[in-house]
């Protein structure tokens, strides 16, 4: 990597002992004013954004933001404000806000704290803070540079559509009337290259980028360009597709969303609200037979990594389904109660999330798939959790006899989830680790491919 991404800064600009007391002092508002319960989210953050494109500056963005969110209980009733400003007299304004709130709104059984029991009783470093000792002028060096390396790899690559560098860090801290208080500092990076290729009159569009909470650990602007380069020369001179029936090959970098379909629909707000099709599938089989799917919230630099979850609940490494089976949902202490179950520590979000099934790699996927459709792009909101209907417009590569014949376009795809995840035959091992849901291609029986 250039010695530009190797600097990183030595000290913290955090007034932690300051968020921690304001959050203590909040709590203690709370309490003065007769709430039964209350739980307190501080955050600070700073970073900023820039876009080169054709070699010129096209925006540069900076952001610093300080905010107080805060939920009162009053046995059952529940009121809710924030603020950016944390000045005594707003803070003040903000407590009364939500105290007033929770007067006023009917009383639900299921409100209140997480219980006591379930809190985090010790924070430990995952090593998630790794600010970026990059200055504005570098970061808009950096993106030229990226960019204008790509644009070089190629005649056919005449336009692009910007390359992006950001960086951002920040500290949280949570609170509540147990007696809980946590807080923990994280970063996160990126650069990434958008370009455009013409040939004949048709023009395509592709990208690459790199994510990941220590710079070291991105990619460098050589490997970036190529990748988005690559992916874009690839799709010229694509074809259009007579409607059939084929199996299907997500490519590692969109086959997460298959399994981010999956994490919604295991949600407790879709469960508790019987708006979802894996309703009443607990410990039923939801996936084909060998497929693993897991929940790691303490992996080292992870994106989805937290100590903790938006209630102070203690995260588990466990098993979302295993050989197939569903063995575990999504639930927060509110969902959670609403099922009659206990939190899971998802409140917020899930935390990593992998998927395994078989040791097959991308070539040996294709071979396995031999004739279909390897889909490298999707287009569209087309998803329906709640019966599971799939639908979206779709760009790739047709395949025959296990290799890539040439690229298609104008399709779309469709099928129902649960028939997708009950016919998936194989996730390869070229897992894309640029999100906290890591998947390699996931390759499925069949779909419909509707073409012209």
């Amino acid at each position: 990597m250039p010695e530009l991404l190797l600097k990183t800064a030595h000290s913290e600009s955090f007034d932690k002992e300051g968020l921690h007391a304001l959050v203590k002092d909040v709590l203690h508002q709370a309490a003065a004013l007769g709430a039964t319960g209350a739980e307190v989210g501080v955050s600070v953050a700073s970073g900023f954004n820039v876009m080169v494109r054709l070699g010129e500056v096209d925006t540069v963005e900076y952001n610093r933001d300080k905010g107080v969110g805060l939920t009162v209980f009053f046995d059952h009733r529940k009121g809710s404000a924030s603020s950016s400003d944390t000045s005594p007299a707003a803070i003040k304004a903000a407590v009364e806000k939500a105290c007033h709130i929770a007067r006023f709104t009917a009383e639900d059984p299921c409100a209140g704290l997480a219980d006591k029991a379930l809190m985090a009783t010790q924070i430990p470093d995952l090593d998630l803070y790794h600010p970026w000792a990059i200055t504005t002028e570098e970061a808009i060096q950096l993106a030229k540079d990226c960019e204008a390396t790509a644009l070089a790899r190629d005649k056919r690559l005449n336009n692009s559509d910007g390359a992006n560098v950001s960086t951002f860090q920040g500290y949280r801290v949570y609170g509540n009337s147990h007696g809980f208080i946590g807080g923990y500092a994280g970063s996160r990076h990126s650069i990434s290259c958008s370009l455009i290729a013409g040939q004949e009159g048709q023009m395509q569009r592709d990208y690459s980028y790199s994510v990941a909470r220590d710079p070291e650990d991105l990619l460098s602007i050589n490997d970036i360009a190529k990748e988005a380069a690559d992916r874009t020369l690839r799709r010229l001179a694509g074809h259009r597709l007579k409607t059939c029936q084929v199996p299907v090959l997500f490519e590692a970098s969109i086959a997460g969303g298959l399994v981010s379909n999956f994490l919604a629909a295991i949600r407790g707000s879709q469960l508790y609200r019987k708006s979802t099709f894996l309703l009443d599938k607990l410990h039923e089989s939801v996936f084909a037979k060998g497929v693993h799917i897991y929940e790691d919230p303490y992996v080292l630099k992870g994106l989805g990594s937290a100590p903790f979850d938006d209630e102070g609940v203690r995260p588990q490494k466990r098993d979302l389904v295993r050989d197939g089976i569903l063995e575990g949902y999504l639930l927060s202490s509110y969902s959670a109660r609403k099922l009659g179950l206990q939190t899971t520590g998802n409140a917020g979000s899930s935390h990593n999330i992998y998927i395994t099934q078989g040791n097959d790699d991308f070539p040996a996927l294709l071979k396995k798939m031999d004739k279909g459709l390897l889909v490298t792009e999707l287009m569209g909101q087309g998803v329906n959790i709640v019966n599971g209907d799939y639908s979206r417009g779709a760009s790739g590569f047709w395949v025959e006899n296990g290799e890539i014949q040439y690229p298609v376009e104008e399709i779309t795809i469709a099928g129902n989830l649960q028939d997708m995840f009950l016919t998936m035959v194989g996730v390869g091992t070229d897992v894309d680790r640029r999100s906290h849901i890591q998947s390699g291609s996931i390759l499925l029986e069949q779909m419909t491919v509707a073409g012209h």
